[in-house]
């Protein structure tokens, strides 16, 4: 499956310019061949979790929604979006999964929260990582800072994810999370992930750029630079079986006894 990944400037509370840009990514996308296309965290409201706390209006949530599934149906390709959601608990960082005609298929709440404005805005997930199937492949999706954390990507494929898409907002400073992280990610847990992020700057945060889509055996199929860019790789999974038996640290790695140590003092 021929899969792209979305890097661009988003604006912040700019969400019909947000909007009409994913559009002009799924048409290049689907045009390119590629079956599902990817976006970075938040894209569509832009990352300023402050000023989303304070001027945002929420309003304008599910239509945002139903434009982000009319696009995915209009372009015939399927979609990964971020946006927030409002509830009772608070609000949460999210990223859906529509289908290519606009159904959704999987919602997933972000689980690790980074930094202070974040954890300031935000109300931390406690789901584990989505799984799913579609077109004959097996997803998942974690957000961001999720990704950095082993245990999360090894859930993922504890749950049979052979591909994991990650929408982020990863600062300037921090590249090697892409160059090496989450190559390194793919290759321990032995699937493929695809990590989107932003490029330029959005209320004074600068973002990093550099996304990536990582094979299982942590190859680097393509690697975005710091500006806008649309990339694609295409994934075989049946390269799955191989990898995992050439180094089987799912077969043989002992849950039983890490857990166990998870309960010494």
């Amino acid at each position: 499956m021929r899969i792209a990944v979305m890097q661009d400037e988003a604006e912040v509370l700019g969400i019909e310019r947000n909007l009409d840009a994913i559009d002009h990514a799924a048409q290049r996308a689907a045009a390119d061949g590629a079956k599902i296309l990817l976006t970075s965290e938040l894209f569509t409201v832009g990352y300023a979790p402050y000023v989303l706390r304070d001027s945002l209006d929420i309003s304008l949530l599910p239509g945002a929604h139903q434009r982000l599934s009319q696009i995915a149906a209009k372009h015939s390709i399927a979609l990964v979006y971020s946006l927030p959601e409002i509830t009772d608990a608070g609000w949460l960082i999210t990223s859906t999964f529509v289908d290519d005609q606009g159904v959704e298929l999987a919602h997933y709440q972000k689980v690790q929260l980074f930094g202070v404005e974040e954890h300031e805005v935000f109300t931390a997930g406690s789901n584990p990582p989505a799984s799913f199937a579609y077109a004959g492949l097996r997803l998942g999706m974690v957000i961001c800072f999720d990704v950095e954390f082993p245990e999360v990507v090894r859930e993922a494929s504890r749950r049979s994810v052979q591909l994991l898409l990650v929408p982020t907002a990863m600062g300037r400073g921090y590249e090697q999370v892409c160059t090496r992280l989450v190559p390194t990610r793919a290759m321990e847990s032995q699937l493929f992930i695809a990590y989107a992020n932003h490029s330029g700057s959005e209320a004074g945060f600068e973002l990093a750029g550099t996304s990536v889509i990582a094979g299982a055996d942590g190859t680097i199929l393509a690697q975005a630079g710091a500006g806008s860019e649309l990339l694609a790789a295409d994934i075989d999974v049946s390269s799955l079986p191989r990898i995992r038996a050439e180094v089987p640290y799912l077969e043989q790695a002992r849950k039983d006894l890490y857990a166990q140590w998870l309960t010494d003092k």
